[in-house]
């Protein structure tokens, strides 16, 4: 782990495994953090923050910054091979949100920002108590402090270079605590940091841990200024909760039930409705992956046989082939609960049209078939609750009214698809839509400088994007004598 410039072991000597979840195999063992050890790199980063310029020093944190992404590049073939081993992502993802897409901005669209970004606003002078002395004024943004980083096994890099870039262009420091199962592409940054940038010790601390509950500490220690986590919806209010004993700042980006909606004015929707089965990248294993279909009554039978055809075609299997879209679940607690949901969606009265199984030729790996139900009411628990895996509900509706109603009955709002022939009612209806991002048409939102989170229990604030700079920072306001 890395720890206050220094890429040390545990203070327990402890290390846990860290499992292949195609395989099932031990791929290797990390260390394994304790409260003590996450205090220590509490204690470091408030040490960097409050002693060192790094807050103040925009050049040399833009240098950094430029150095970490020079050797991240470097070591961009052996990420990739260590991403797929432990993440269990296939092959193809890491040409995009796995890896190359935030390699390709993450940090450098942050650095670039540091000589942009609106550090100081005027404001006219005002004589404010009616007293005849004007006073200049200005408004000053400020980093935030130490900021705790949680994040989660799913898309573990990309999110992590996505917290990180902005957090330090911003000026603060951090402490990353990366998911147990997927902690090598974390205690691998950690190393570059040393080795590799000027980074001043304590600036970044890597610590991963086996216990969940070793994260706690940054929801708690009064050094800790804000807390940027990613993952579940439930866990998201853990932190919220434990975070308000000492009013720290939060940034949530949580679950989702997001919606592909095929509206019924698409002549031929085989097109549309087949993309539907990119449900199944990466094993469903995202939070903003749309796993609700919703299609017009009308066609309703059409689009199901269209879909169940789709997901039937999905290869599935070793992530390491190039031509694979779906790996294994990342663990066995996943692939029970996935299985869960499947068995509560018969059990609820979907109909199951394909998949719902383990298949019967995977032996090892934590795998599961490309499944769809149809005949899905919205109220179903399937339709309301994350599964986090590659499973469609296929729900029908009567009109544009009727679709954004069904869109909206959720307690989440992180994401979604449009598809229409009519751009005009396209965008109408993603503008009724409660959702932190939508696409229409097949179109991608995503970037560096694309805000993304979620409305409602998807989350608070936004990552990437101004915002997700400004999220990371304090305003104050001065005046003095005009």
């Amino acid at each position: 782990m890395l720890i206050d410039g220094k890429l040390v072991e545990s203070e327990s000597g402890r290390r846990f495994d860290v499992i292949n979840p195609a395989t099932e195999e031990v791929i290797g063992t990390a260390a394994d953090g304790t409260r003590a050890d996450m205090e220590r790199a509490v204690a470091a980063a408030r040490r960097a923050f409050d002693t060192t310029d790094w807050s103040r020093n925009h050049a040399f944190r833009e240098a950094c910054l430029r150095q970490l992404q020079a050797a991240l590049e470097a070591e961009r073939e052996e990420i990739r091979g260590e991403l797929i081993a432990e993440v269990g992502c296939p092959l193809l993802s890491t040409y995009g949100p796995q890896l190359d897409a935030p390699l390709s901005e993450a940090i450098t669209w942050p650095a670039d920002m540091i000589s942009q970004f609106p550090w100081k606003r005027e404001l006219p002078d005002k004589d404010a108590f009616g007293m005849g002395a004007l006073s200049a004024r200005e408004v000053w943004k400020e980093p935030v402090g130490v900021v705790g980083v949680i994040v989660p096994w799913n898309f573990p890099l990309e999110i992590t270079l996505n917290k990180i870039g902005p957090i330090l262009a911003m000026g603060n420091t951090c402490v990353v605590k990366p998911a147990p199962d997927t902690p090598f592409n974390a205690t691998r940054l950690g190393r570059l940091i040393a080795e590799k940038t000027d980074i001043p010790p304590g600036v970044v601390n890597i610590v991963p841990a086996s216990d969940h509950l070793v994260g706690e500490v940054l929801s708690t220690s009064p050094l800790v200024d804000m807390v940027a986590f990613t993952g579940s919806t439930a866990t998201g209010r853990r932190i919220m909760s434990a975070a308000s004993a000492t009013l720290k700042r939060t940034f949530l980006e949580l679950g989702g039930k997001s919606v592909y909606l095929i509206l019924d004015d698409d002549g031929d929707i085989s097109g549309p409705i087949e993309g539907s089965a990119f449900v199944c990248m990466h094993a469903g294993q995202g939070c903003a992956m749309p796993t609700r279909l919703l299609v017009p009554n009308s066609r309703y039978d059409e689009a199901v046989e269209i879909v169940t055809a789709a997901m039937q075609r999905t290869k599935y299997g070793d992530p390491t082939d190039p031509s694979v879209i779906q790996g294994p679940l990342i663990s066995k607690r996943q692939h029970e609960r996935v299985l869960g949901y499947i068995e509560k969606g018969k059990q609820e009265g979907a109909r199951l049209t394909t998949g719902g199984r383990v298949p019967p030729e995977l032996t090892k790996g934590f795998f599961v078939e490309p499944t769809v139900f149809a005949n899905v009411d919205n109220r179903m628990t399937i339709a309301q609750e994350e599964i986090f895996g590659p499973v469609l509900s296929v729900i029908g509706f009567d009109d544009d009214d009727d679709a954004v109603r069904i869109a909206n009955d959720s307690i989440y709002g992180l994401s979604g698809v449009v598809h229409a022939r009519d751009l005009d009612r396209a965008k109408a209806v993603a503008a009724r839509i409660r959702t932190g991002t939508l696409g229409i048409n097949g179109s991608v939102w995503y970037g560096a400088d694309a805000p993304f989170g979620g409305y409602k229990q998807s989350g608070v604030g936004r990552q990437c994007g101004i915002e997700g700079l400004e999220i990371f920072t304090e305003t104050k306001t001065v005046s003095w004598p005009a």
